[in-house]
């Protein structure tokens, strides 16, 4: 069995978001049952008792601001304190740098950090949305490997996969190393020195036939895994 915690508040989790095809995507990916939870419900001792394979983070469309900070006390404890074969996407990828950075528990909140400002021209793709006025990656874009690791096995390089995101990571926490970047943003892909913990800013689990990437990706993390 692997893990698909979904990172959302607990308004989002309840009306559901169409995520349904990641699971299935995983579950065929992996060829394991995929068991889906909200962040919050992934604690030590859950964690502990249904002993899954490997664990993904989900993306996210609110700001760091909307979540209750609390909520994020059990994830971060499975992730400091258990051994599990994990990615974390988008903005999942900023919360386990921000976990990774810092005690939590010793936090007021989280920041969100926006990329860039618009520059001269720039259309603003949602100037009512999070964050106008700053630069947003959407849609399909090359990402350039910066340090070799099994996670791009069998990958171009550059490789093609789906972005959608307005903030990143703007300083690799402690005990993690840069592996992908783009140029508008520089941590596209992280992992942990000295376990099976990977952050992508991309989406791969968002792949389409004509840009398969991130689908050789999520199988290329479940062999690291052990899984497949």
């Amino acid at each position: 069995m692997i893990i698909y915690g979904i990172v959302a508040t607990s308004e989002d989790y309840e009306k559901g978001d169409g995520r349904f095809q990641h699971k299935v995507r995983f579950e065929q990916l992996s060829g394991e049952p995929c068991l889906v939870m909200h962040h919050a419900q992934l604690s030590v001792d859950r964690v502990e008792e249904l002993q899954p394979k490997a664990l993904l983070l989900s993306g996210f469309g609110k700001a760091f601001q909307e979540f209750d900070l609390s909520s994020f006390y059990p994830l971060n404890d499975v992730l400091h304190q258990r051994d599990i074969p994990t990615i974390a996407l988008c903005g999942s990828h900023q919360l386990i740098a921000a976990l990774f950075s810092g005690d939590i528990r010793k936090m007021d909140r989280l920041e969100d950090q926006p990329m860039r400002r618009l520059r001269p021209g720039e259309p603003d793709v949602s100037p009512t949305g999070y964050h106008p006025g700053y630069f947003k990656e959407n849609g399909f874009y090359p990402v350039t490997v910066v340090k070799d690791d099994p996670l791009f096995e069998g990958l171009n390089n550059p490789f093609i996969v789906r972005e959608s995101h307005y903030c990143e990571v703007k300083s690799l926490p402690p005990e993690f190393e840069l592996l992908a970047s783009t140029e508008a943003c520089r941590i596209q892909a992280m992992k942990h020195r000295e376990r099976i913990l990977y952050g992508t800013q991309f989406h791969p689990e968002s792949y389409i036939e004509a840009y398969p990437d991130g689908k050789r990706i999520l199988s290329n993390f479940f062999r690291i895994a052990g899984v497949i």
